[in-house]
């Protein structure tokens, strides 16, 4: 089994730790921004049917389907 040579700092751990959390960050502010258009109605990208009747029962359901 690998196993790693030396201990890794508390500097290297911390820059690896924030590199991961700004990824995080970034992809949340990316999928509000997209709800807001899509809730605002602004969205071109992005198709959101409100209701579709199943073939079997008589239940409704949201369907949301993304375009790229």
């Amino acid at each position: 089994m690998a196993v790693p040579k030396k201990r890794t700092s508390r500097s290297r751990k911390k820059i690896r730790n924030n590199a991961w959390k700004i990824k995080s960050v970034g992809k949340a502010a990316k999928s509000f921004s997209l709800a807001q258009s899509v809730l605002s109605g602004h969205s071109k990208s992005f198709y959101y049917v409100t209701e579709k009747k199943s073939f079997r029962t008589n239940q409704q359901y949201p369907l949301i389907c993304i375009v790229a």
